[in-house]
């Protein structure tokens, strides 16, 4: 039997990125609050990469270890572990297609959320060989599309995307459409802070926190929630908030001169404009993770 062909994605820990610059020293220094957690953070995560190795290497996986997550890894193995938390998972997600499973290690579980992760520090090597033996149960994640302009921007949507005025003061202005499986339409011009738009995945972060629903984690519907929306006195919101199933799609029409579509969180950002157009559909390009928990928080 040939050998399990593995991508193992790290994490960069905060202290390994800012930790040697000088004002994170002092704070260290003095103990500051701000800072209290990175340490820590960081030799836990240190101590899970070394088991993660080891466990690879008894295992006798033919592994190829990455640091960050914008490599390609989908034509490189036969499935992808991640070890930080649930946003190495998130970020490493864009770069594994539909065919290759992905199983989460969180590497520091008292500083780290990792609902994601189906292994965690001090259980590197059971969670691994169950995951090459096939004994995880596996979840297909529905992921969102994202065109502008009839132009396709990204396919691999796990969380949700933010569009807005590219100043966070900014009133965000445009028009919402919002299309049904069957072809109902509703339309409605909105100002509010920004819209967010995601799949189930994403139901529990952001869109929860603006007022929307915990979808099931196996829906194959997308969720949009806008912020802080502006309601002139007397009138009402007729899309505050809502679901679409499967064969819908969401339209965003946009009303602003310089605007942002924030994708998965910070890293990925595109600038649109007056009179630009987005579409978000649900993907044919689903994400399977390994040892998911069913219960949502």
């Amino acid at each position: 039997m040939s050998r399990p062909r593995i991508c193992v994605v790290l994490k960069r820990s905060t202290y390994r990125l800012y930790g040697k610059e000088a004002r994170v020293r002092r704070l260290l220094a003095r103990r500051d609050v701000t800072v209290s957690r990175i340490r820590r953070a960081h030799v836990d995560h240190e101590a899970t990469i070394a088991e993660v190795r080891g466990a690879v290497a008894k295992l006798g996986a033919d592994a190829h270890f990455f640091e960050g997550s914008r490599t390609p890894l989908q034509d490189h193995c036969d499935l992808v572990v991640t070890v930080g938390g649930d946003g190495t998972l998130l970020a490493a997600s864009h770069q594994i297609g539909k065919d290759v499973p992905v199983l989460g290690v969180n590497s520091a579980p008292a500083d780290s959320v990792g609902f994601f992760c189906g292994a965690t520090k001090g259980r590197v090597l059971e969670g691994l060989r169950a995951a090459i033996a096939g004994r995880l149960p596996r979840t297909e994640l529905s992921r969102m599309r994202v065109d502008c302009n009839g132009r396709a921007l990204h396919a691999r949507v796990l969380n949700e995307v933010l569009f807005c005025h590219a100043i966070p003061a900014g009133t965000s202005r445009y028009i919402l459409k919002v299309r049904t499986h069957d072809g109902e339409e509703t339309v409605e011009e909105q100002k509010s802070s920004g819209i967010w738009i995601g799949p189930a995945a994403g139901s529990t972060a952001a869109q929860r926190s603006a007022g929307g629903r915990v979808l099931p984690i196996s829906s194959r519907r997308l969720q949009f929630v806008v912020r802080e929306p502006y309601v002139p006195w007397g009138e009402r919101l007729r899309l505050r908030h809502g679901l679409v199933d499967d064969g819908g799609s969401i339209t965003l029409y946009s009303k602003m001169r310089e605007a942002k579509l924030f994708i998965d969180g910070t890293h990925i950002v595109f600038d649109c404009g007056l009179g630009d157009v987005l579409v978000m559909t649900r993907s044919d390009e689903p994400l399977t993770v390994l040892g998911l928990r069913r219960g949502r928080r």
